[in-house]
Order: C-alpha cells, then structure tokens, then sequence
C-alpha cells in the first residue's frame, strides 16, 4: 500500500515521524516532490483565494500525490499539542477541506485526530483509527509508534543542536540509537534570529531560498526549532494571556528570547500573506525592536513573491547590519 505525504506545512516538523511510523507498519511511503511552480500553480487553483498560501501550497503537494498512483494521503486533522492552545482552524480542519472542497480526494485522504500534551505526538493512540483503512491492529500500531518516537526524537535532538530541519533530517536517517553530538557552529561573524513557521522558513521556493541566501551572506542564524521548548515558554510567561496557537506561541517565545540576546545583530521574520496570528508577531516585534535597538525586519510572502524583491531587501538588511557592526 502507498502512503503519500506532502511535503508542506508540519512535514517540516513531524515526517521523521510519520514517514517511520507506515513504513514500520510494511508501507510504501511516498513524498511529494519539492515545491516548484507548477504545484504551486495547481494549489492556487484548487484553494479558495482567501486562504493562506501554506494551504495552498499543501493542495498543490497532495493533487502531485494523487499523480504518483498512491492509495491514500495522509493528512492528520492536528488539534492541540499543549494544554489550552490550538492548532490554527485550518490546521483542524484541513482533512474535510481536502475532501470535500479539491477533486478527486474524497477517497483518498487518511486521516486521523491527534492531540497531545507536549511536541511528542507519538501515544499511538491518535493513530488507532487508522488500523481499518491500513489492514493492521492494535500492537502493530503501537509497535510502529514506538519506533518512530525514537526516530522523532533523535531529529530534535540534532534540531536543537543547531542544525536546520533538512540537515537534521539527514542526520537522523544515519543515526540508529539516540547519542551525543556536536553543537553545530558557524564561522559567520553576523548571526541574526530568523523567525517563522518551519514550513515558511525551510519551503526553498516560496522564501526564494533564504537560508542559501544567508549562508551566501555568511550569516549564521538561528530558528525556533532550534531552541528548546522550556526556553521558548519561559520567554512569554511574563504575559498576562498568550496566543491561542501552539506555534504561533513558538515562534513569539522564540522572538522574545531573541530580542533579549546581547549576541545578536538583528532579526527577520518570514511570514506568508493572509496568516492571521502572524499579524500579531510582526507588530509585537516591532514593539520589541524598539524596546532593545535590535533591527527587525519582516518579510511576507506568497505565491506571487519575486526573488529579486525578497534577495534585494535581505541583502539591504544584512548590508546595514554589518556596517551597523563595523562603526560599533
């Protein structure tokens, strides 16, 4: 049987988990290719325009699936991963939008409620419902979570050691027992925070590449994920209420911690058109720039962003920051 995953939204977080996860259950897993014009093409035509380019471009990754012959599309329905925040709605309810609103999918999506009190969603409990359409029972699940949890797991682990998603990814396939490591650490002498959503920052077609670009620039950065999670809720406690959203939550404690950090010289943040609790973020970072003299600059992106646009502006930003550094 072929699983398909689209390489969109949480798979940029979560697919060392679910790719180990059906091929321990004897699947085939099948990954979406990388974004490229024509699926994003086919997403903007199948989605709704109002809604934010993620989605779209997660249409886009499942109608590629459906070309490669798969028998089902995973597309989890994420709920809540901390108590007392959520999933953005789109996150919850991505699997009837699938179904019901993109030809041909009606059959195809496999789905499945997760909810969680912590990053781990690995209690193959939230994966039970899967047993009937997959042929498999109760143990084989639970024995496949297992196993998975430990291939989850030791991506963070290089994740937070500082290596972006794609690289600890790679690590990870390499890698058979959880074991110590090196902290990455670049050479650059400019380190910027670079703050998003994964599936905005580490998607190289929708930001143009930023993190090439970055390295091009020798700049050493660091995302969110990268940080540990008691940091980034730390960094927000000091509120009186947080944000209704899990990662929205993530990327503002990320923020936060950052601005406070004497070892910084300026921080990005990549945001996509259309995302609510990102017009949030951006204005609070900019409170805090002013509060700290830490330059900010905010990038928004969607389908239609030119590379010359987004590589000119984050050249102009880097440029300022390091004559910012060499007058001291």
């Amino acid at each position: 049987m072929k699983i398909g995953i689209p390489r969109a939204l949480l798979y940029y977080y979560y697919v060392p988990f679910w790719k180990k996860f059906f091929e321990e259950l004897k699947m085939e897993v099948i990954i979406s290719e990388e974004t490229n014009k024509v699926i994003v093409d086919k997403g903007v035509k199948e989605s709704v325009p109002e809604i934010c380019v993620p989605i779209k471009l997660f249409v886009g990754h499942a109608i590629q699936l459906l070309k490669q012959n798969v028998d089902y599309i995973f597309v989890p329905r994420m709920v809540s991963i901390t108590k007392g925040e959520y999933f953005c709605p789109k996150f919850m309810g991505l699997p009837d939008m699938m179904k019901h609103g993109v030809e041909k999918m009606e059959d195809k999506i496999l789905t499945c409620y997760i909810q969680s009190n912590s990053d781990d969603i690995s209690d193959y409990k939230n994966y039970l419902s899967l047993a009937k359409s997959l042929g498999v029972n109760e143990e084989q699940i639970q024995n496949a979570a297992k196993v998975a949890s430990e291939e989850w797991l030791t991506f963070r682990m290089y994740n937070k050691l500082g290596y972006t998603v794609p690289k600890a990814i790679e690590l990870t396939k390499n890698t058979y027992t959880v074991k110590p490591a090196k902290e990455y650490k670049s050479k650059s002498s400019l380190r910027i925070g670079l703050l998003g959503y994964v599936y905005n920052i580490y998607d190289p077609f929708i930001n143009m590449d930023v993190i090439e670009k970055l390295r091009e620039l020798q700049v050493e950065f660091i995302t969110f994920d990268m940080m540990d999670e008691q940091t980034l809720v730390e960094s927000i406690e000091q509120m009186e209420k947080v944000l209704f959203w899990t990662f929205s939550n993530k990327v503002l404690g990320a923020g936060y911690h950052l601005f406070n950090r004497s070892d910084l010289d300026g921080i990005i943040q990549i945001t996509a058109f259309g995302c609510g609790p990102d017009s949030f973020l951006s204005k609070l970072f900019e409170i805090k720039s002013d509060e700290t003299g830490i330059p900010f600059m905010m990038v928004r992106v969607d389908e239609h962003t030119g590379e010359n646009h987004l590589q000119t502006r984050i050249e102009a930003f880097i440029d300022m920051l390091k004559r910012k550094k060499q007058l001291g």
